[in-house]
This record gives structure tokens, sequence and C-alpha cells, in this order.
């Protein structure tokens, strides 16, 4: 049912392939990963990089995504699976009541851009052998599409829903057994992040800010968390830390900030460090 204002959302589970229901989420992580790969493919062309180091960048950014993610969520929204279901943290499986296929349903950006960075650290050492600002100012230009596709695939499972409206505007999310709109705050999300790809490839391909180590890294922290941090004021909690703070911020918030400051002070820093090779 739609109306002028809003709709029902009520999606099938995901991609009936005769044998197997592909999830949308997962889907969407695969797309999100091969756009990444042809991105990243043009940008190493571009810079005279050798496409074997492409695929060893490949390796890195998908364990870095999935294992990061699933840790931040973990940590930051779900510390008592520790203890109560301890093997789920890293295996697509609930052992709390039997053996239960249960895929990765926790997955926190903020783990996903930790470990970014630690990956990032790594294969620039092991591998690609530049100043690691180098690679922080290229990498990020898929990870921004990619938010996209995960916010969507959100949208998609009706997961990460926004507040109820109080309004006739808004979605319904008819998979959980609603018949009142809320702010649909995963599109709300994925239009910023798309605004923000778009930004960062035409600085990265139209501009020389490129040469200057930081900037574009920089400028992405403090696009995509501000996004994230007003996002996160049409969403309904995600749970955390937040109540022993005063319910001041949500988790979401508290957890940007830090990489704003970051983004801010990159940015101020990048003038001084030009790289021309």
């Amino acid at each position: 049912m739609m109306h002028f204002l809003s709709f029902t959302w009520d999606p099938s589970e995901g991609l009936d392939l005769g044998f197997y229901t592909l999830q949308y989420y997962s889907l969407m992580f695969v797309i999100a990963f091969l756009c990444g790969w042809f991105i990243m493919k043009s940008i190493y062309k571009r810079e005279g990089i050798s496409l074997e180091k492409l695929d060893s960048l490949f390796i890195y950014m998908v364990l870095a995504i999935l294992i990061g993610a699933r840790l931040g969520h973990v940590i930051f929204y779900q510390p008592e699976l520790f203890k109560e279901d301890f093997f789920s943290v890293f295996l697509p499986f609930s052992f709390k009541n039997g053996v239960e296929f249960t895929g990765f349903r926790g997955l926190a950006s903020h783990g996903a851009a930790l470990g970014i960075i630690i990956a990032m650290f790594l294969y620039n050492k092991k591998v690609l052998k530049k100043p690691i600002l180098w690679i922080f100012d290229r990498i990020i230009i898929p990870v921004a599409i990619g938010g996209v596709f995960v916010r969507f695939g959100n949208f998609m499972n009706s997961e990460i829903v926004g507040h109820p409206t109080g309004t006739d505007y808004g979605v319904i999310f008819a998979n959980l057994g609603e018949d009142f709109p809320r702010h649909p705050a995963q599109l709300y999300e994925a239009v910023g992040y798309l605004v923000l790809f778009g930004i960062l490839w035409y600085i990265y391909w139209k501009t020389e800010k490129r040469k200057q180590l930081g900037y574009i890294f920089g400028l992405f922290l403090i696009l995509l968390w501000t996004i994230r941090f007003v996002a996160e004021f049409f969403k309904k909690s995600q749970g955390g830390f937040e109540d022993s703070l005063g319910n001041i911020l949500t988790t979401g918030q508290w957890l940007s900030i830090p990489f704003i400051i970051l983004g801010v002070y990159l940015m101020m820093k990048s003038s001084k460090k030009v790289y021309t090779e």
C-alpha cells in the first residue's frame, strides 16, 4: 500500500535462487566489494601501481571490514555475547540453543573503520610501501560508495530503522509487525554517503588535492561521521553504552566524534605534506 507521503515496506527475505536464498544484505556487500575493486583498479592504473598489489588489497579489505565490523558490533553494542555465545562472535552460527545458522546479524561501521585503518597499516608495510596517508586518501573513495549499498541492505532487511514520524510521512516496516510510519533513516544515510562519494571522486580525479597527504582522508572522516552523527537523531536506539552516559548522545554519535576530530587534524596538516611521486 502506498500513499503520497508514506508506503508499506514488505520485501521478500532475499533472492530465491532455487537451491539457496541470497539475503539482500549479503548481496549488497558483494556489490560493494565489486564496486570497490573496480574503483581501486582505475586508481591504481592512474597511479602506475601494479595490479598484483590490488589483489592483496582486496583480501586485506574484505577481512578488515568483516572482522572489524563484527567485533565492533559485539564490543560496542552486544558485549554479552562474549559470555553467552562466544563462538557466534566469530562464526555465522548461534550455539546458544543448539546449532543454528544465523549469518552475521550484527556489524558496526565504527568497527569496520578501525579494522580498515589497522589493515591498511599492515598492507602498506608489507605490500604497497608508500606513505600511509597515500593509501588512506584513496581507499576511502570506494568505502564511501560501499556505505551506500550497506545502508540500502539494512533498508531491505528492515533493520536500523528510524524513530516513528508521528505523522503520515514515513515508511511502514511490515516485517516488524508495525502499522505506523517511521523515518527511513537507512535511506537518509545512504543518500548522504552517495553525495560524499561524489565529492571524494571529484576531488581525486579533478583537483590536485590528491597530492596533499591526508586531505581527502581527513575530509572523508569529517563528512562521513558528520552524516552518521546527524542520521543518529532519526534512528531508533541501537543500544550500547549510551545509557551509562546519560543518553545525551547515542552510542553511534559518541563513537563518531573521535573520527571527526581526527579528520580536522589531518586536513589542517595536509598542506604541509605534499607527495609528488
